[in-house]
């Protein structure tokens, strides 16, 4: 059996389980850190529970997902999660979820173990939504898990340090209220509201544009271009305030050339 024979016969196995997104749908993908525990906590040894070196290295691995080829109009990161929204008409790689899964996946593996400088694993989904409602949804539900994480993780690393165990430390924080979380933080001199915005409620990354002047050497005259560059932002608005923003880049994209 020649080669093409053997193509033919054995592409379509290969192909058999592709699923593609349809074009009228939404499409979010969200890339998570795979042992992210052991890396952060006795690898690297970060400050818990907030970390900025850390911090930094995930908006680095963020801004980097949103230049690797797919056309990417918002990321919001958190803890160890990164969620990539994509513009309306991206069809790169006609949409096939293993492959943006898999590139998505790879991208940010390899490109947060060259800022560790150690190996780190990250897994991918693909998230199809049907409607605007539902990316208003997603955004909130990430920012409000951002919320919950960055509360549990403020009262759960002060019990540890008091000398209480992962265990016992776990399971008082287990089922408690909002609000008796803020005082248990509280009576330990801890303001929850003052702490950091990023902290409680995520990092957005997103596309600007500006004007840039220019010389154009053919016509020897000065010329004005628009550019556009990644912005970080780490004072997020909440509520329908963030789901309208949010909304905005799959609504009105932004335009001009990379720089």
């Amino acid at each position: 059996m020649n080669f093409d024979e053997l193509d033919e016969k054995l592409r379509r196995f290969e192909q058999s389980l592709d699923q593609v997104i349809w074009q009228e749908l939404y499409l979010v993908a969200r890339v998570d850190g795979r042992g992210f525990t052991r890396l952060t906590k006795e690898t690297c040894k970060f400050e818990a529970p907030f970390d900025i070196r850390f911090r930094d290295a995930m908006v680095g691995t963020a801004k980097h997902l949103m230049e690797c080829g797919f056309r990417i109009v918002y990321a919001f990161t958190e803890s160890d999660e990164i969620s990539l929204l994509f513009h309306p008409k991206d069809n790169t790689f006609g949409r096939k979820t293993r492959k943006i899964n898999s590139i998505l996946a790879g991208e940010a593996s390899a490109y947060l173990s060259m800022e560790l400088g150690v190996m780190a694993c990250f897994d991918s989904r693909v998230v199809p939504l049907p409607n605007l409602e539902c990316v208003g949804d997603y955004f909130a539900w990430r920012q409000e898990d951002a919320h919950r994480n960055s509360l549990n993780a403020h009262c759960y690393w002060k019990l540890r340090q008091k000398g209480i165990s992962a265990q016992e430390a776990t399971k008082q924080i287990e089922g408690k209220s909002v609000a008796w979380k803020n005082e248990l933080l509280f009576s330990e001199g801890i303001n929850y509201n003052e702490l950091p915005n990023w902290q409680k409620r995520g990092i957005g990354i997103y596309y600007t544009t500006y004007e840039k002047k220019g010389y154009n050497p053919i016509t020897a005259q000065e010329v004005q271009t628009t550019r556009s560059k990644l912005c970080t932002d780490m004072e997020l608005q909440t509520g329908e305030a963030y789901r309208d923003w949010v909304l905005a880049f799959v609504q009105e994209p932004q335009t001009g050339t990379l720089e």
